[in-house]
């Protein structure tokens, strides 16, 4: 009778080997038998931790902004432009890091406080720039749904489109066939204008060249 002593099942243990496993398997594959299995336990084992499989998501989630945030010192002379640039390529290394990384982060909800003092930091940093709270929440949610957006459709896409086929296949449409060259080549250079096009935006509602409302527009009846 062997008297080796496992490790202790906790759910930072369950989230581990389910990150771990989800760059092989891809989230589809991902199933709480797989995980178990990997664990060398019954799948019900897993349910004394998680409720179901969106549990456990929003674990992961947790567990890879922890791993974001580790190596992440927020510096307090960052303009508010400078921490979004930061915080929004930051946030999109880390879902490239995982297979389907963005589709896990998406809905996820935290299940720890994380996120707390970066966000705080954030809205600090904006509203000392000028910016009323609810401004400050918009312009950092936007940018974060863009970066969020941008990953999952850059880890759908892949392993790529064959360009050249489908310039050939939109003969007739010679601009649209042109542009497959901008949407699915070069992710790098496409995640940054895209993510300056909106940090400019903000720039220019902020100095009164646009309009950043705390309230929606009114519309014309």
């Amino acid at each position: 009778m062997s008297t080796e002593r496992r490790t202790p099942l906790d759910r930072k243990r369950v989230a581990e080997t389910a990150l771990n496993l989800l760059n092989e398997l891809g989230l589809d594959g991902l199933t709480l038998r797989a995980i178990a299995k990997e664990l060398d336990v019954k799948a019900p084992a897993l349910y004394w931790h998680f409720k179901d499989k969106q549990a456990l998501l929003d674990e992961m989630a947790t567990e890879m902004y922890r791993r974001m945030v580790a190596g992440t010192a927020l510096d307090p002379g960052d303009t508010w432009q400078e921490r979004l640039l930061k915080s929004n390529r930051g946030l999109r290394a880390a879902l490239l890091g995982y297979r389907d990384g963005a589709k896990v982060f998406s809905g996820s909800r935290f299940t720890s406080l994380v996120h707390a003092e970066a966000m705080e930091d954030n809205l600090r940093l904006f509203t000392a720039a000028g910016f009323t709270l609810s401004q400050s929440v918009r312009a950092a949610s936007t940018t974060y749904l863009y970066t969020l957006g941008f990953v999952t459709e850059e880890q759908g896409m892949q392993p790529g489109v064959d360009v050249e086929e489908r310039t050939r296949m939109m003969a007739d449409f010679p601009l649209s066939a042109a542009a497959g060259k901008e949407v699915f080549q070069d992710y790098d250079r496409h995640f940054e204008e895209g993510l300056s096009l909106i940090i400019t935006g903000i720039d220019n509602a902020a100095q009164g060249r646009g309009e950043l409302r705390d309230q929606p527009p009114h519309t014309r009846g």
